[in-house]
């Protein structure tokens, strides 16, 4: 069977972080949505998303398909009952289709035409940026359960000091030294080739993938993710970095949310609470206006290839877009737009020849090319955002 991930309908809800990749392709827990699939199926997946970003993530169809909803992720009995979906059927939680059966000849889905097969196990479903942090406990858990079932961890070296080490996994090539790891509160894996220096307190649940670094002192607790090349110190708290993202000093980082090719300057704060306690709001791209989260605690969503001087400091709520460059004094807005350049002083646009050369140079230092595809999507991108650039 060929599996197709599908946008939906929450991808304008989950921008900045869809302006550059589907659905599946934001991380929660420690895998990617698509790699959770994937590695759930057995199979190899494609996608149905934006036309822009179809040149880097291709749909391949073929005589028969399923369609599996992206903002959701996959349990064992979804799996089952997605494995045996036949024509005409569909699996539904709610009024949300999570599967549907579908052919190339079919000219258009019609689901009251289909037999509508209600799952009632509750999932994990992405369907607001701020999902991503929220449930990521749920989602370590889970792929912890998944990638490590049946493995056994690398020995754990001595001079770590650990709680509840059965609750710990670590992978080939990781290195740690002198290291409180407490996985009470969850568990905590250590991926292939990652590192936790000297110094470093954690309280699970912690999902470092690969060649991930925790640097010398860091305190990390509450459901955090670090994506593959991640650099990490400082106070980080339920905050999930998509991958090769940097908060590489001291200050604090908490209820956020960045995405790829990102960088936190040194000492740079977020609040993620507000001074009289009140819910935040984030701002809505559908809207163009402010909306409430229904949370406490909410802090930074910042989109990819974005970066900030030393000392910036963003208040609770704050939505920064794609390739923004942000430094200087005081608070900048709630609402920075994607290549914004400047500060809380104002703000001119980022131009794209200078963005381009920044990209090229960073990706560079993993060994990955910034090429052609890559900068038609953020050309796309800056075409798509200019309405909300009005400094």
């Amino acid at each position: 069977m060929n599996y197709i991930l599908f946008d939906g309908d929450v991808r304008q809800s989950l921008l900045p972080f869809t302006y550059t990749k589907p659905v599946a392709d934001i991380r929660i827990g420690i895998l990617t949505i698509r790699e959770k699939w994937e590695k759930h199926l057995g199979l190899t997946t494609t996608t149905v998303t934006e036309e822009y970003l179809e040149e880097k993530y291709p749909m391949v169809e073929l005589e028969e398909n399923i369609l599996i909803n992206a903002s959701f992720c996959p349990s064992e009995n979804l799996i089952e009952k997605i494995k045996n979906l036949s024509k005409n059927e569909a699996i539904f939680k709610g009024e949300d289709v999570i599967a549907f059966f579908t052919t190339d000849s079919q000219e258009e889905v019609n689901f009251d035409d289909y037999t509508q097969i209600e799952f009632e196990e509750e999932l994990i479903q992405i369907k607001n940026t701020w999902d991503i942090f929220s449930l990521n406990d749920q989602a370590i858990q889970q792929d912890f359960n998944l990638i490590t079932e049946g493995r056994t961890s690398e020995p754990i070296p001595k001079g770590v000091q650990c709680i509840n080490i059965e609750n710990i996994f670590v992978e080939e090539g990781a290195k740690l030294t002198f290291a409180t790891l407490n996985a009470t509160n969850g568990p905590i894996y250590i991926g292939k080739n990652a590192e936790i220096m000297e110094g470093c307190v954690v309280r699970g649940a912690l999902a470092m993938c690969e060649n991930s670094v925790l640097k010398l002192g860091a305190k990390i607790y509450g459901a955090t993710t670090l994506g593959p090349y991640c650099k990490v110190g400082g106070e980080v708290n339920n905050a999930v970095l998509m991958g090769y993202s940097s908060k590489g000093h001291d200050g604090f980082l908490g209820n956020s949310v960045l995405g790829e090719w990102c960088n936190l300057g040194a000492d740079t704060n977020n609040s993620n609470l507000k001074n009289n306690y009140a819910e935040v709001k984030l701002w809505d791209y559908e809207t163009g206006r402010f909306a409430k989260t229904g949370l406490q605690f909410c802090g930074l969503m910042m989109g990819d290839h974005s970066k900030c001087g030393i000392n910036t400091m963003f208040n609770t709520g704050t939505v920064v877009g794609v390739s923004a460059n942000i430094y200087g004094s005081g608070f900048p807005r709630n609402f920075v737009p994607s290549f914004s350049w400047g500060g809380a002083s104002g703000f001119t646009e980022y131009k794209t020849n200078k963005v381009y050369e920044v990209a090229e140079v960073v990706m560079q230092r993993r060994n990955m090319v910034f090429d052609a595809v890559e900068q038609r999507i953020l050309e796309h991108v800056f075409e798509e955002t200019k309405q909300f650039r009005n400094y």
